[in-house]
């Protein structure tokens, strides 16, 4: 049966926003719920099977509260809030909670916020743990939002230092091999977690930070031997780092510091099927007070659909493969 809603917004340029360029943000609802979205002034009128008008208008809603949160609406933002619509319920006041947590304010002044709930969960936990794991795939921010909580804690003078590092073991290259001086050796490695500082704190003070030596970016094995104190420590890609390194890394924890690891398990280039320290840490940490392990899953990615899309395809992919090695070993 066809049936109609009218949702009333205050102001045209909500309507502008909500719509997007081209329609596409109304598109994508109109494909999803099979209904139809007519705008007339500050109306915005919802058409179709009764059921799906119903839950349109309860993505359009939540559309809203984004965009009077000051949200910017991408497709990605419009196709996570028609997942929470399709679980069911609450979507409004989850979505309104998400973005009244702003993290940290970037170097040009715009709020970083989490995006999904389980980025508003993870910002959480790295608020209330000492020790954070973050696990999940590419694109979920994991590292961005942790630079983020660390920017926000050395400003708001809870630690004194910032300091960021990665295991070395990209592409199977030893650093030995790697031309130029040591800072020139490690930078490839650790662009990801500069690029991140910068946006936060600018180049300017960036630079500033380092020459104080409060904020520090290095490969792990720098790590070794030290007590790392009031500091914020981040190891990021912790999915290649083997279970003596991550062991080594947790017990320099030291007074009123907080450390978040993070990595995505799927992707170890561990050489010889060594196993992960991450895959190994989430297993022993699991249940231990003041730590917290959270796990993002496809619907976190915050990058383009299409990466989703991707990350998808050569997962089924990876698990076709593991069943054939299964079969093939039965036959040898």
């Amino acid at each position: 049966m066809t049936t109609e809603q009218i949702i009333p917004i205050d102001r045209m340029e909500q309507v502008i926003r909500l719509f997007g360029n081209f329609d596409e943000n109304v598109r994508v609802i109109e494909s999803q719920y099979r209904v139809k979205v007519i705008c007339r002034g500050t109306e915005v009128k919802v058409a179709g099977d009764a059921e799906q008008v119903a839950l349109a208008a309860r993505a359009i809603n939540g559309l809203l509260t984004l965009i009077n949160k000051g949200e910017e609406l991408s497709e990605q933002s419009v196709h996570y809030v028609i997942s929470m619509v399709n679980e069911g319920g609450g979507e409004a006041e989850k979505l309104a909670a998400m973005c009244a947590d702003c993290v940290c304010l970037t170097a040009r002044g715009k709020p970083v916020k989490p995006k999904t709930l389980g980025q508003k969960k993870y910002v959480e936990a790295m608020r209330c743990a000492t020790i954070t794991l973050g696990v999940g795939p590419a694109g979920t921010g994991k590292t961005y939002l942790a630079v983020a909580l660390a920017v926000a804690a050395f400003r708001a003078k809870e630690v004194s230092r910032i300091i960021l590092t990665r295991p070395a073991v990209e592409a199977g290259e030893k650093l030995g091999f790697l031309p130029g001086d040591l800072q020139q050796k490690v930078d490839p490695y650790l662009r990801p977690l500069y690029d991140a500082l910068f946006d936060m704190l600018g180049a300017e003070s960036y630079q500033k930070q380092v020459e104080r030596g409060c904020i520090e970016v290095a490969p792990l094995a720098y790590m070794r031997g030290r007590t790392l104190d009031d500091s914020f420590v981040i190891l990021d890609e912790a999915q290649n780092t083997s279970v003596e390194q991550m062991k080594m890394f947790l017990t320099r924890l030291g007074a009123n510091s907080r450390m978040v690891v993070t990595g995505d398990v799927t992707q170890t280039d561990l050489p010889g099927g060594k196993p992960s320290g991450l895959v190994n840490a989430v297993k022993v940490l699991k249940g231990i007070e003041g730590v917290s392990v959270v796990k993002f899953s496809e619907k976190d990615v915050v990058r383009h659909r299409l990466v989703q899309a991707i990350i998808k395809a050569y997962e089924k992919e990876e698990v076709r493969r593991n069943g054939k090695q299964g079969q093939s070993h039965h036959h040898g």
